[in-house]
């Protein structure tokens, strides 16, 4: 286990030695002193990374899977969202009960999530205990019992949980709207599965995707907060996540993906007093350059009580309670839209009032006024974000999960900086025209 020293400048450096990566970064242009990101890539392919926060005493601890929804074939569709659930069950050293008991007990929280890409395995807690924590999340990820008993236990818990989402209308029309965009493709598929996948998964398919994806060479680590990297690395050592071994960290296939062409669809539902919306349509990808200018765009539209979307269609029409855009980025392609809920007799006039928004923005771009103020907003929202440990090892994890270069606050305040209205124009006339979007409405009545 070989580190190569941090080096403090106001770049990024990338110096390898003897197979290990380290990246650094030094102190911005004020001089104020910046957190410094380290890489490791491990013989049996574990990535590592690192940033230590001056002053905090915490720290988030979180391990990334390279398998997720996105891998998965139709017939077995959930089995990565199942999978997450069942390594809680029960690994060789801990009962479901102690997995439970290991954190909380510490003041400290333990959680997971299965997205699109990745599945993810995190931890917060205070520094003294983060031998716990990795100890705890690499007896998840690499020795959980997946015994039969409990798959027909927690197969239950699924289900409810598919039901939790049937009865939430504003959660289930973002998975209409995803498959009406996507189609048959993986990224059109239902994160938890239906209930007739989940009903035919049985324990070999989950052996099946541990044994393929739960190994070092498909993991990333990362760690924020008041942590070393060489600490870092030391406690890994000690939890036996450098005795696992590699296996074959050859890409998962995935599919081209196009989006469907405009068209609309509307779920009957009877039993709710509401017209749920989305209008969207395919977004940014992870490292299109366009991003900044993308989410400055959003933000603007819909990203809060401010925004266009949020005045118009709430406080002056008073036609919904709950408008706002959203957006999701991916290695391939991204996702993006606007969500709304209006009762069934205003639904179509609150529409129309979104559509007007939009197409405004997309054939007349933003004034060098609104881009002033966005870029302000932007800007503030960037470094805000970066205030928490846990949003830091997020973006710690992303740059090896996207291969994205790690930016200081200044090159990040450069870019927003950078965003000019030509760029805005050429943006919101290629995303944010809603002749373009996929509309797909659920409630009792439909909109056009």
């Amino acid at each position: 286990m070989t580190t190569a020293s941090a080096v403090t400048v106001a770049v990024i450096v990338v110096d390898v030695v003897d197979g290990t990566v380290v990246v650094a970064i030094g102190a911005d242009s004020s001089g104020a002193e910046a957190p410094t990101l380290h890489r490791t890539d491990l013989p049996n392919g574990l990535t590592v990374l690192s940033e230590a926060v001056p002053g905090a005493r915490s720290v988030a601890f979180g391990a990334w899977v390279r398998a997720a929804t996105l891998h998965e074939r139709p017939e077995v569709m959930g089995v990565s969202h199942l999978l997450e659930h069942m390594v809680f069950k029960g690994t060789r050293a801990r009962s479901a009960q102690e997995i439970a008991l290991s954190l909380e007990t510490l003041g400290g929280a333990l959680d997971a999530y299965t997205e699109r890409e990745h599945t993810s395995y995190q931890a917060r807690v205070l520094d003294e205990h983060l031998e716990t924590a990795a100890e705890v999340i690499g007896d998840l990820i690499f020795h959980p019992l997946l015994r039969p008993e409990d798959l027909a236990l927690e197969r239950k818990v699924i289900l409810e949980e598919i039901s939790m989402v049937d009865d939430t209308p504003d959660d289930i029309i973002f998975d209409v709207h995803n498959r009406a965009l996507w189609g048959d493709h993986p990224h059109g598929y239902a994160i938890l599965g239906t209930r007739e996948t989940v009903k035919a998964l049985d324990v070999s398919h989950l052996r099946a995707l541990h044994t393929s994806a739960y190994h070092p060479g498909r993991v990333v680590v990362a760690a924020s907060g008041r942590v070393e990297h060489e600490q870092l690395l030391h406690v890994l050592q000690r939890t036996g996540w450098l005795d696992e071994v590699k296996g074959d960290c050859t890409p998962f296939p995935v599919d081209p993906v196009e989006a469907a062409g405009p068209h609309a669809e509307h779920v009957k539902r009877k039993d709710i007093g509401q017209v749920h919306v989305v209008l969207g349509g395919p977004g940014i990808a992870h490292g299109d350059p366009r991003r900044y200018a993308f989410a400055l765009i959003d933000m603007l539209l819909g990203g809060g009580m401010s925004s266009r979307l949020f005045q118009r269609v709430r406080e002056e029409l008073g036609l919904a309670y709950s408008v706002h855009s959203f957006s999701g980025s991916y290695a391939d392609t991204g996702s993006h839209g606007v969500y709304l809920a209006s009762a069934p007799d205003s639904a179509q006039e609150a529409l129309d009032a979104v559509r007007d928004v939009l197409r405004e923005v997309a054939s007349r771009g933003l004034s060098s006024a609104e881009l002033a103020a966005g870029k302000r907003q932007l800007r503030g929202q960037l470094v805000l974000s970066m205030e928490g440990v846990s949003s830091r090892m997020y973006r710690a994890a992303t740059t090896a999960l996207y291969g994205e270069p790690y930016r200081t606050i200044d090159e990040l305040m450069a870019l927003v900086d950078a965003i000019d209205e030509d760029q805005v124009r050429e943006v919101a006339r290629d995303f944010f025209d809603p002749d373009r979007h996929i509309l797909v409405s659920l409630g009792p009545k439909a909109v056009r």
